[in-house]
């Protein structure tokens, strides 16, 4: 009778074979990896559309922006996003090349994403003063003064965390 764990001529051949083989999937893996490229310029459209998305949230609900500036219907702040988005990839496009850091142009489109979002807010608050009678007028704008001075100073983060 034969020994169950003596090792037979296939259980012997199996343990050369494999190590081989697995060295061969490495191997493979290895080179599809280094023929891999991570390009984080330009966005996808599903990206672009997805910063599209979050911009008319941000600008039609309740946000940091809209308890200084208001909220924007959801049609109006869909122009005003596909207007800011559309500028901003113009702009950090142009200044793309090949040789550049796909990450600083990232920043720069989110940077001008913020910059336009948050100068869209304030010319809407502020034609919104402008528009009321001209007593409360004077208020309303100290008021925006105050609160635009206030922004100023961090508006950059607060605008780009709700990007």
């Amino acid at each position: 009778m034969a020994d169950p764990e003596s090792p037979t001529a296939k259980d012997s051949a199996a343990p050369t074979t494999e190590p081989h083989h697995a060295q061969t999937q490495v191997d493979d893996t290895a080179a599809k990896l280094s023929n891999l490229t991570f390009k984080i310029w330009p966005p996808t459209q599903r990206t672009r559309d997805a910063v599209l998305n979050r911009l008319v949230e941000t600008l039609s609900s309740e946000s940091v922006l809209s308890k200084r500036y208001g909220t924007i219907p959801k049609e109006e702040a869909s122009a005003a996003a596909k207007l800011i988005e559309e500028e901003a990839f113009s702009v950090a496009s142009a200044s793309f090349s090949t040789d550049e850091d796909g990450i600083e142009i990232l920043q720069m489109y989110s940077k001008e994403i913020s910059k336009r979002m948050l100068d869209t807010v304030k010319a809407r608050a502020a034609a919104a003063t402008d528009s009321t009678p001209s007593g409360s007028a004077e208020v309303d704008s100290n008021n925006v003064g105050t609160a635009v001075s206030e922004e100023d100073s961090s508006s950059s983060v607060k605008a780009e965390d709700c990007v």
